[in-house]
Order: C-alpha cells, then sequence, then structure tokens
C-alpha cells in the first residue's frame, strides 16, 4: 500500500516521487520484500525482519532517465537487493577494534526507535559505527550486537576514520581556494575528525579563523580554510557547489555550509531572511567578517 500523501523524494516532484513509490513497491513485492510506505524516503517491512529500503538514492537514479525507462531500472535495483538479502547479510566484523568506522547518516533514512537515543553531531545527521566489505557497508545500531558499548564502538570508529585513505584536492575557483575529499563513501563522514582532516592533507594545525565546511554527500567533504576576506566568496562557491551536489548526488547528506571556529566548534555559515525567501550571513559569520575587516584596515 502506498499514503496518498506521498512525501516529495528529491530530486523528484512530488507527482513523480508517487510514481517512483508505487513502481518501487510493485517490484519490492514482486521480489518477495513484505514492506509498506508511509509518508517517508523509504519503504518500510511490516514483518519481523526490520527491513528498511531507502528510495532516495534510487529517486537520483532515476531522475536522470526518460520516465519509460523508470521500471526497468527500479526491477533490477530491488532484483539487486533481492539477491543480496539471499546471500544473507554480512558476517559481524571479527576484530571490531580495527574494523569499525564511524558513518554520518541522515536521521530520518533510519526508523526513529533505531536512533532515538544518538546525538545529532549536525542538525538532521548522526554517527553510527559501521562497516565496509567489498563495497557493502553495514551499519551497527546497537553495538551491544558486537559485545560492545556505544562509548567503546564510537571510540573505535573514530580511530579508524581517522586512519581511512581518502582522496584530497585542491582547487582554485575564481581565485579562492576550496579542498574537495573524496574517494570514499566515508568521505564526509570525515567531518567528525576534521582536526585530523587539516592537520594531514592540508598541513594545517590550528587555524586561525577557522575553516568552511560542507558535506552534501556521503562522499565529498568541501573546505575553505579562511584566512581573509575572500572568505564570503568562498561561502557563495559552497553554498552553489553543496546544493547542486545535494540535490543530486548519491547518498545526500545536508545542503548547508558551516563555519567550524578555531575550537572546533560547527556553527551554520547562513541563516534565514525575516522573509524566509533568501539567505543571509549568520551572526557568527558576520562577526567573523568585522574581525577580517579590522585586522586588513589595521594592516595599512
Amino acid at each position: 500500500m502506498y499514503s496518498a500523501e506521498v512525501a516529495r523524494i528529491a530530486p523528484l516532484s512530488r507527482d513523480q516521487s508517487t510514481v517512483l513509490v508505487k513502481l518501487s513497491l510493485a517490484a519490492a513485492i514482486t521480489h518477495g520484500f513484505t514492506v509498506a510506505y508511509d509518508r517517508g524516503v523509504a519503504l518500510v517491512s511490516t514483518d519481523s525482519s526490520g527491513a528498511v529500503l531507502g528510495l532516495s538514492n534510487l529517486a537520483r537514479t532515476v531522475a536522470q532517465h526518460d520516465r519509460s525507462e523508470w521500471p526497468r531500472l527500479i526491477e533490477e535495483h530491488f532484483g539487486c537487493l533481492a539477491r543480496q538479502l539471499r546471500q544473507g547479510p554480512p558476517a559481524p566484523p571479527a576484530d571490531p577494534v580495527n574494523e569499525l568506522i564511524q558513518r554520518l547518516v541522515p536521521r530520518d533514512a533510519l526508523p526513529a526507535d533505531w536512533t532515538a537515543d544518538r546525538p545529532d553531531f549536525l542538525p538532521g545527521l548522526v554517527a553510527v559505527p559501521a562497516t565496509i566489505n567489498d563495497g557493502t557497508v553495514t551499519m551497527y545500531l546497537d553495538p551491544a550486537d558486537l559485545g560492545l558499548t556505544w562509548s567503546a564502538a564510537d571510540s573505535f570508529g573514530l580511530a579508524n576514520l581517522q586512519k581511512l585513505a581518502a582522496h584530497v584536492e585542491h582547487e582554485e575557483i575564481h581565485g579562492v581556494g576550496i579542498t574537495f575529499v573524496t574517494g570514499t563513501s566515508f568521505a564526509a563522514s570525515k567531518a567528525l575528525v576534521l582536526d585530523t582532516v587539516l592537520r594531514d592533507s592540508l598541513n594545517v594545525e590550528a587555524p586561525q579563523y577557522g575553516v568552511l565546511a560542507a558535506l552534501p554527500t556521503r562522499d565529498v567533504l568541501m573546505l575553505h580554510v579562511v584566512e581573509d576576506l575572500s572568505v564570503i566568496s568562498a561561502l557563495g562557491h559552497l553554498l552553489n557547489l553543496a546544493a547542486r551536489s545535494h540535490a543530486t548526488g548519491q547518498g545526500p547528506l545536508t545542503p548547508a555550509v558551516y563555519w567550524v571556529s578555531p575550537e572546533q566548534t560547527w556553527h551554520p555559515a547562513t541563516a534565514a531572511s525575516p522573509n524566509r525567501t533568501s539567505l543571509r550571513l549568520s551572526p557568527n559569520i558576520e562577526a567573523l567578517t568585522r574581525d577580517l575587516a579590522a585586522r586588513e584596515e589595521s594592516s595599512r
């Protein structure tokens, strides 16, 4: 069944999302899943399996194709999921101390009771221990299943995330330096260990004026080390890049851009205007630009 109140699943329109849900339900049931749709971005099991079949990435896949191709693409998607499930879930990590990797996940991509006791790292994003095996990511939302406490699982996950290799590329966009961390589906999760990324990949130990950061999808972390008033241009570029990536990329996280203070606290870089029709600088960024302007004025 599906609800008449189908949520808009970006980047699709509401009408397109309704078509996606109908086709997905039919394909899922054909392949043996006992699921229903209930106003979110996933199909959820109606039996004891606890299965959650996300639709966000599927929506981004079909959006790139003519609607006549959607039934085939959706059928292939759920057929692949069914084959994976027949093979059984991945075995628990034999060495969780060295295999768990902390991963950022949208809270609304998981059943509410699974993450109710997990704090947000950023609004709407929670960090959970996970493993990756042959490209398949498995999240562990009850570390007791591994004989661990949450504290221990988080500690191991963060330590291994620090060591996880990623590709780092620096680009000049209209004279403004932007760093892209990519090469792994845990790239955005590197935000959890930003101090390590700055030190090891950017050779920045403690940025005096902080860093702008965006993590629009799971496989990219965008950074700009603040040094002067070019932070305004950098913010504009990051907002555009993050919005496009979040709207079309696989594994969407957040389109927001954040300012990370020298003390490693995260603050929104923008705020809604009074009429809610546009964005403006957040109070933190306004204060930062005043400091930077005063510094430039005094150095003349």
